[in-house]
C-alpha cells in the first residue's frame, strides 16, 4: 500500500478488484488494506447529513485491530460499528468472487436505512467500475447482485423466521440483536448455520436487559469461539458539551464517580458534561443506551433480589484469576494451602450445550474467601471427575452435590466410580436437598454476605448471575429470561455448609 490513499480507486477493473481482495486483511503501518480503500473508495452520510468520504472513527479502528471470524460487540448509542459492518462486508463482496454477504436489522425501518447505506456506496463509486466490473443486474429488495463477480449482497430483517435457510452467507453482521424479540435466538441459529466454517459474524448491540438472545450471546461469547468488543460512549469524540449549557451542568462539583472516569480513562469536563445531560435525560436508562461498562448497562428486568449497586462496584473492583485452566472454564485466585480446610458447592446439570451448566465453587471453610470456580457444561460423569479432581487439590474438600435432578447421577459417580469419601450428607444420605426451606435461606445469606463482605467473591461471571437473580411476580426468586443462576446456587450451598459449621 504505497502513495496517497485516494489514487487506490483509480484504474480499478475486475482483475484489480480480485487483487485487492486477496490482500484486504493485509496489515501495514497505516492499518489495513480493507480500512485504505474503504476511506478512498465509500462515502457516507454524516451526522449533519452531508455525504463525506468515509473516515474510520476511534471505535471503528478499535474493531478492525482485533477483529476476527466470529465477533460479537456491545456498544453504546451511534458508535458507527453499523456503518463499519456495511463497509467492511460490501469491500469483500465487491472484490471476492462468489461472496454473499447478509446484514439482519431488528426492524424494517433499519433494514431500509442500512440498504440506503449500501447503494450509497454504489452510487458513488467511479463510473468505469459501476459501468464495468460493478455493472450490476438487480437492486431492488433491498438487494444488490453483481453479475461479473458472482456475489451479492442482501439486507432483511428478523422477522423472518426462514432469514438463512437454504443459503450460503460468506459474511453476516446481526445488528441490534438485543432488540429481535421472543423469536430472536431462532432466528439467529437459523443464520448461523448458513456460515460455513470459513465465513465471518458480526453480532452487535446496546443492551436492553438482563436476559434474552444478545445477553446470552454476551455472556457465553468466549465459550463459543467469539472475540468481545465492548465500546464505551467517550470513544465518540462528539460526546461532549461545550459553551454555556457545558458551563451550567459542570456548575456543580465533581462525584466520586465522575473523577474515577476521569483519572481512568482520561475524560475532559466537556465529556463529563455530557455525561450529567444524558443522565437528567435518560435517567435509570443511562448506563444503558451510554454504555460504560460492560456489567451495568444490562439493566435487570423484574425486581432484583441482591444488591446491584454493591454487586456493579465489586465486578469492576474484582482481581483476574490467578490461573486459568480448560481454555477459561476452571478459574483459580487462591490455590490450595496445606492446613487449610475447604468446601466445594456443586450445582449439576444434564451436560447438553444449549442447557444449563453445571458449577462447582471452592470455598475456604475459615474465610469464606472463593478460591476456585469450574463453570461450564459437563455431564454427570464428567462432573463427578471434577469434582475428586478439584477435591484432592484442596485437601480432600467436603463435597457439597445438590441432589436434585442430575446431582444423583454425579452422587453415584462420586461414590461407586471416584470413591470421593468427603461429601456433605443428610441423615446419612449423600448430598444436599434444595427445597422450598432450605433455598430461600441460603439465598438470603448469599445476600447478605454479598452486602457486608463483598470482597470475599472473585468470579465476575457469578457476580453476573448475581445481577440477573430477580424476584419473579409468582414470588419465587431466579434467573431472569436468558440468563443463568448456577453458579448463584453452587456459591448458596456452600455458604450454607459452611454456615452449620461442616
Amino acid at each position: 500500500m504505497t502513495g496517497n490513499r485516494k489514487s487506490i480507486a483509480e484504474g480499478l477493473d475486475l482483475k484489480a478488484l480480485m487483487a485487492l481482495g486477496k490482500r484486504l486483511d493485509k496489515r501495514t503501518k497505516r492499518g489495513t488494506y480493507r480500512e485504505a480503500l474503504a476511506e478512498s473508495l465509500l462515502r457516507v452520510r454524516d451526522k449533519r447529513g452531508r455525504v463525506v468520504p468515509l473516515a474510520l472513527n476511534a471505535a471503528q479502528k478499535s474493531f478492525e485491530e482485533r477483529c476476527g471470524q466470529r465477533n460479537i460487540v456491545l456498544k453504546a448509542r451511534q458508535m458507527g460499528i453499523s456503518t463499519w459492518a456495511a463497509a467492511r462486508f460490501f469491500l469483500a463482496t465487491i472484490t471476492r468472487p462468489g461472496t454473499l454477504t447478509v446484514q439482519v436489522a431488528h426492524t424494517q425501518e433499519s433494514a431500509e436505512e442500512i440498504f440506503r447505506m449500501v447503494h450509497r456506496f454504489v452510487e458513488h463509486l467511479p463510473v468505469d467500475l459501476k459501468r464495468g466490473a460493478l455493472r450490476r443486474s438487480r437492486s431492488n429488495k433491498r438487494q444488490l447482485v453483481f453479475p461479473a463477480l458472482d456475489s451479492e449482497y442482501r439486507v432483511e430483517t428478523a422477522g423472518d423466521a426462514n432469514a438463512g435457510r437454504g443459503l450460503t452467507i460468506q459474511n453476516l453482521h446481526c445488528s441490534e440483536v438485543a432488540r429481535w424479540g421472543a423469536e430472536g435466538a431462532e432466528v439467529l441459529a437459523s443464520l448461523r448455520a448458513a456460515v460455513p466454517p470459513g465465513g465471518e459474524i458480526l453480532l452487535e448491540s446496546t443492551a436492553n436487559g438482563m436476559g434474552g438472545c444478545f445477553y446470552e450471546e454476551w455472556m457465553g461469547a468466549e465459550e463459543r469461539g467469539y472475540v468481545r468488543h465492548f465500546f464505551p460512549w467517550w470513544m465518540d469524540a462528539s460526546y461532549r458539551v461545550t459553551g454555556r449549557e457545558g458551563r451550567e451542568l459542570m456548575a456543580a462539583a465533581l462525584r466520586e464517580d465522575e473523577r474515577r472516569l476521569m483519572e481512568e480513562h482520561g475524560l475532559a469536563a466537556e465529556q463529563i458534561a455530557f455525561r450529567r445531560r444524558v443522565q437528567k435525560e435518560f435517567g435509570t436508562r443511562a448506563a444503558q443506551e451510554y454504555a460504560e461498562d460492560a456489567a451495568s448497562c444490562f439493566l435487570s428486568l423484574g425486581e432484583a433480589v441482591f444488591d446491584t449497586g454493591q454487586i456493579t462496584q465489586r465486578m469492576l473492583e474484582a482481581p483476574k484469576p490467578a490461573e486459568e485452566r480448560e481454555n477459561g472454564r476452571l478459574l483459580v485466585w487462591l490455590p490450595s494451602q496445606g492446613g487449610r480446610k475447604y468446601i466445594l458447592g456443586v450445582d449439576a446439570a444434564g451436560g447438553g450445550a444449549g442447557g444449563d451448566y453445571a458449577c462447582i465453587q471452592v470455598v475456604d471453610r475459615e474465610s469464606g474467601m472463593q478460591c476456585a470456580e469450574l463453570y461450564g457444561h459437563y455431564t454427570p460423569q464428567e462432573l463427578a471427575q471434577w469434582v475428586a479432581r478439584l477435591g484432592s487439590e484442596y485437601q480432600q474438600a467436603l463435597a457439597v452435590v445438590e441432589k436434585n435432578n442430575h446431582g444423583h447421577a454425579v452422587l453415584a459417580m462420586l461414590e461407586e466410580v471416584e470413591h470421593y469419601e468427603p461429601l456433605y450428607r443428610e441423615r446419612g444420605a449423600a448430598g444436599w436437598t434444595t427445597s422450598q426451606v432450605t433455598r430461600p435461606a441460603m439465598l438470603e445469606k448469599l445476600g447478605a454476605v454479598l452486602v457486608s463482605a463483598p470482597d470475599l467473591f472473585m468470579s465476575k461471571r457469578l457476580l453476573e448471575e448475581c445481577r440477573t437473580f430477580v424476584r419473579r411476580e409468582d414470588g419465587r426468586c431466579a434467573a431472569c429470561e436468558g440468563a443463568h443462576d448456577d453458579a448463584i446456587l453452587a456459591m448458596a450451598m456452600a455458604w450454607a455448609v459452611r454456615e452449620q459449621g461442616g
